[in-house]
């Protein structure tokens, strides 16, 4: 029952994809042609292809770090709150397992509980300071972006 459902998905993906790809065949903007003698017919014709040459001109100057761009500080903000977000998670998760691991040695062999703390320890100050490393991006990349003048 679930192979012909998916290939029946499959299928419908790929014609939805070829319907677009259809679609998007008509706005990409052609290279310059000469006008025929009649440029009136032919400048009703080319009024889509005029606005949309307009409108990809203008569209790259929206993402430079111009004096009113917003786009740089606010992806640094999204790039600042992933780098932070990333680095405290998966410094959490290691110190957890390496902590659990930890106490599952001191239960079994009681007597080398100094020499497995002090590698813990030392373990742990390493995994910290990659979350500080993190920190230390996220405060960049927010107060002393490079890529903003």
């Amino acid at each position: 029952m679930a192979m012909p459902r998916s290939m029946l998905l499959t299928g419908a993906a790929c014609l939805a994809g070829m319907a677009l790809l259809s679609c998007l065949n008509s706005a990409f903007v052609p290279a310059a042609h000469k006008l025929p003698a009649s440029g009136v017919e032919a400048s009703a014709v080319r009024l889509p292809t005029a606005a949309l040459s307009a409108a990809a001109a203008l569209a790259p100057t929206a993402a430079h770090a111009d004096e009113g761009s917003v786009w740089i500080p606010a992806l640094s903000a999204v790039g600042a709150g992933f780098a932070i977000g990333l680095a405290a998670i998966g410094s959490g998760v290691g110190q957890g397992i390496a902590s659990g691991r930890c106490i599952d040695g001191i239960s079994r062999q009681p007597e080398v509980a100094d020499d497995l703390r002090g590698v813990l320890l030392l373990s742990l100050a390493f995994m910290e300071s990659l979350t500080i490393y993190g920190l230390v991006i996220a405060l960049v990349l927010l107060f002393a972006n490079p890529l903003i003048k």
